[in-house]
């Protein structure tokens, strides 16, 4: 098999980390006799600096010819980052219909969790985050901008469509694994659009009967993650509460940058992209300490989502090994003193000599 990959590195570490672990993706691959093209695309913060745009008008009809995209992290100190997100990722997921955000949270062996008594595999999630709508949807507007009596509204809009894309996703994680799903809302507070997703929640729950549904208002839920994470197995989550409980479990797995991220096309119409979680993190740009484990990981999920699933699972196998020996280099976010380039390296020789 082959596959033509669009990367788009980003900014600050996200193209450090893009360049330090694209090449072991293409021999991983080949070794496993699978063809990887790629094509690099320089959008982002700088390109926005010089020519007033992220990426070009025609940028989603060149993505869509592609089987997968990986995105860096991307964010600039000298340009807002509702600029940075309204004007690449969420066009790129919007535009292609990308419903499904699924972002796993696990413990690995070796890894140091902040939060006392959890050892590896003890936190072991996934979130599943409506990615297209909810609370980033692109409504609302200002009035009377500078006066006193300014004025800003913002709205959320949850559709059938998407609500029932994401929910049924989650369910179907649940049936794969443990069998307990966790709807996380707001519904006390917020009584049209997230009554309206949980009851969605329960229609689609009468399909699965063999899954246990726990139901939780989010502050409940961002509390229980940090005193009970090793109770939750699935969970389904609007855009902004999906996108803070991620943070969240990122977190209280080692580090933010380990955190692996999807954002999937359910129909297969156009192609999903994946991303690690953390941020451009501009104050260590150029030190080359940047842990490139998120990025692993979601390579390991495009493997997957391709239906490459030994070579997904040798990645994934690949970096746990790693992080349970005490031995090998790490980066100093997981309590190492090595180099991006010490953490790829190692892990090449692991999985290729």
């Amino acid at each position: 098999m082959s596959y033509d990959i669009a990367v788009i590195p980003g900014d600050g570490i996200g193209i450090e980390v893009t360049e330090a672990t694209e090449p072991l993706l293409i021999e991983l691959a080949a070794a496993h006799g699978v063809e990887i093209e790629t094509t690099w695309f320089d959008w982002g913060s700088e390109r926005y600096l010089e020519e007033g745009a992220l990426m070009p008008d025609d940028g989603l009809e060149t993505l869509k010819e592609f089987d997968a995209i990986l995105l860096g992290a991307v964010g600039h100190p000298d340009v807002p980052d509702h600029v940075t997100l309204r004007n690449l990722r969420l066009p790129i997921t919007k535009g292609f219909n990308q419903h499904i955000c699924k972002r796993p949270s696990y413990l690995f062996d070796g890894v140091e969790s902040p939060l006392r008594g959890y050892g590896g595999g003890d936190i072991d999630l996934v979130v599943y985050r409506q990615n297209t709508e909810g609370e980033y949807a692109d409504v609302g507007g200002r009035e009377h901008q500078g006066f006193g009596n300014e004025v800003a509204v913002q709205s959320a809009v949850y559709t059938r469509e998407g609500t029932e894309a994401i929910v049924r996703a989650a369910f179907e994680a649940a049936t794969e694994r443990s069998g307990k799903l966790t709807n996380i809302t707001k519904s006390n507070a917020q009584a049209y659009g997230m009554v309206f997703w949980d009851e969605i929640v329960e229609e689609i729950s009468e399909e699965y009967p063999d899954i246990t549904v726990e139901r939780l208002l989010v502050d409940a839920g961002s509390m229980d993650f940090v005193r009970r994470p090793n109770e939750f197995d699935v969970v389904v989550a609007s855009n902004l509460f999906g996108d803070i409980l991620t943070d969240i479990g990122g977190i209280i797995s080692g580090s933010l940058g380990m955190a692996p991220s999807t954002n999937i096309n359910p129909s297969g119409e156009y192609p999903s992209m994946f991303e690690p979680v953390h941020g451009s993190a501009f104050d260590i740009m150029g030190e080359g300490i940047a842990n490139p484990v998120g990025m692993l990981l979601s390579m390991s999920l495009m493997f997957e989502h391709l239906e490459e699933d030994d070579l997904a699972e040798t990645l994934w196998d690949g970096v746990g090994a790693q992080l349970a020996d005490s031995d090998a280099p790490r980066t100093p976010d997981i309590g190492g003193t090595a180099t991006t380039l010490d953490v790829v390296g190692d892990l090449e020789e692991r999985l290729l000599e």
